[in-house]
């Protein structure tokens, strides 16, 4: 096995696992994001086997940079972590991503990692971080915010109140970031529907950390929200958007 930095320079050689098409708008976004965040330590590593297949991958920045709703100072933040097939998570290779961030994280002097879990889709379940030496301080919603630290005379990580950044969204409003790559596409195959259906849909882009820090969930880069209420916070398909229509009784258009 072998880990492999993903670059500004070298990404669309290696991709960045969780969407390898190049041509795909998704990635051209992602890659804009990607150079951007670079800068401010963002780091993407992919695992391979001997035989070059990309296995799995881990994204992890500096916590005061992390596109969450979330404070943590001199912190190492993960966002994503995930090993693709269902056979190969039981051989510890999370745990092999994990420690890579774990050592960039002492490189820099910091003072642990942290990373946001949860049971429901998009993020991994806090099984493996517990066997990583991580401990859950705080749960909101669906989230469990796990931490791991080697320095216990510093200031614990928390979560933000994304509650009460809900209330500002009037209407049908999805709010998201190029931080997930598959958010463009959702968004689009969304807009469609709410065309369909005669909605008046507001999207708004999440263009700077400052903002995804006040975003209306925990997962922070996808909400769909309706009068102050989130509908769901991740990317989701045209199919579940047309049945939480329904669910709202509300009958297409044309």
């Amino acid at each position: 096995m072998k880990i492999v930095e993903v670059t500004p320079e070298n990404a669309i050689k290696e991709t960045f696992f969780c969407i390898k098409d190049t041509k795909k708008q998704g990635f051209t976004d992602k890659l804009e994001w990607f150079e951007k965040r670079h800068k401010e330590g963002l780091r993407i590593k992919i695992l391979k086997d001997e035989a070059d297949k990309m296995i799995g991958f881990i994204e992890y920045v500096p916590a005061k940079y992390a596109w969450r709703p979330l404070e943590a100072d001199n912190y190492m933040f993960i966002h994503c972590l995930y090993i693709y097939s269902k056979k190969e998570r039981s051989k510890g290779l999370g745990s092999m991503l994990i420690e890579d961030a774990e050592r960039e994280a002492k490189a820099r002097g910091m003072d642990g990692l942290c990373v946001m879990t949860s049971e429901g889709g998009w993020l991994a379940n806090k099984t493996l971080f517990e066997k990583n030496g991580f401990t859950e301080i705080e749960t909101k919603d669906r989230f469990q915010l796990m931490v791991k630290t080697w320095n216990n005379n510093t200031n614990k990580p928390r979560l933000l109140d994304w509650h009460s950044q809900q209330k500002k969204y009037k209407g049908w409003h999805i709010s998201y970031a190029d931080q997930c790559p598959w958010s463009e596409k959702s968004v689009a195959a969304i807009l469609n529907v709410a065309m369909d259906y005669g909605i008046d849909l507001k999207v708004s882009k999440i263009n700077t950390v400052k903002e995804a820090k006040k975003a209306p969930s925990g997962f922070g880069v996808f909400n769909l929200l309706h009068d102050g209420q989130l509908i769901e916070d991740h990317y989701i398909s045209h199919t579940r958007f047309r049945n939480i229509l329904k669910e709202f009784n509300i009958e297409e258009s044309r």
